[in-house]
């Protein structure tokens, strides 16, 4: 296949290949953090809402300041310790949504949403998944003030990894809600899916969050089933992908279709049909004839689609 060959090297799946070590160990070691978030070497990502704060250096953006720098920028409403770097202290610090629209106004920063930085490339590719950890965590903390058991307020613990409620005990810990998203296979043909909100052109997999009691492989056959009426049998795990928007926990999947009669669920897609590997292969490259499009590189659904056309060890 001619389209194959130029394809090149496979690009780097968007927020994964973390390069922070957790350090779990140390999140209740207030001493410790105290002494880090003062060390020189520490870095904190600033983040407001769906927004990040990117310093300006010349023509480059820059994601990291320092633990000062970052309190100098607004007072944060919380502070998360991610992990570390290289022996270096990664923090995350929240800000009010009101103190970002403040910042858009300074010319050596940038404002800017954490979707549009990776789809962009405008940062280091390394920085992505500390900003994601960033991200969800403090899009939790914002959304989780009051405990859900009794309604009082709670409170910070372990360094931004749990709320405890001071009224009755309980403590919340951060939720990754689990997606299923699926390439479905049919021989040389793939079923891709498109949803209202999609750039014109754009195609991709189909995808559903799993159900309580539901397993992966039960979750990729009900969300098919529901959105494209096809049936599918043995279902293949294939990678996963953190995703920031807000916690989510992408799944990525090639189902093997038993059927080939399409009934598209309108309230779920605007339209869903089968493609070739070569339809797909333009696709990837920006060259189908009738201009479609898929997922960008850092979206899941890109690769799911990339190693089925370069058939590497994809059944089917």
């Amino acid at each position: 296949m001619s389209t194959l060959r130029q394809l090149g090297p496979r690009p780097r799946l968007g927020y994964t290949e973390s390069p922070v070590d957790r350090a779990a160990e140390r999140r209740r070691d207030e001493a410790w953090l105290s002494t880090v978030e003062a060390d020189a070497r520490s870095e904190a990502y600033v983040i407001g809402g769906e927004f990040v704060v990117l310093k300006r250096a010349g023509e480059a953006l820059e994601a990291a300041f320092t633990p000062a720098e970052a309190r100098a920028l607004a007072p944060p409403a919380e502070i998360v310790f991610l992990g570390v770097i290289e022996g270096a202290a990664r923090f995350g610090f929240g800000i009010a949504p009101s103190a970002v629209e403040t910042l858009r106004e300074r010319d050596d920063l940038a404002v800017i949403d954490l979707r549009a930085i990776a789809t962009q490339g405008l940062i280091s590719q390394d920085d992505l998944p500390p900003l994601a950890e960033a991200k969800a965590l403090l899009h939790w903390h914002a959304r989780h003030r009051f405990c859900s058991n009794c309604g009082a307020a709670s409170r910070v613990h372990d360094a931004g990894w749990r709320r405890d409620c001071p009224a009755c005990g309980a403590q919340h810990f951060p939720r990754t809600d689990p997606v299923a998203i699926m390439l479905v296979v049919r021989g040389d043909h793939c079923l891709l899916g498109r949803s209202p909100r999609f750039a014109p052109t754009m195609w991709s997999c189909l995808a559903g969050f799993v159900e309580p009691g539901e397993s992966i492989e039960d979750a990729v056959r009900r969300e098919v089933l529901e959105e494209s009426g096809i049936r599918c049998g043995r279902v293949t795990y294939m990678f996963s992908q953190p995703w920031p928007f807000p916690s989510s926990l992408m799944i990525g999947c090639h189902a093997e279709a038993l059927t080939a009669d399409i009934v598209v669920d309108r309230t779920e897609l605007e339209d869903a049909r089968w493609f070739s590997r070569e339809d797909c292969a333009a696709m990837l490259v920006r060259e189908h004839p009738d201009g479609l499009t898929l997922p960008p590189p850092v979206a899941i659904a890109h690769h799911l689609v990339r190693v089925w056309v370069e058939r590497d060890g994809v059944p089917g």
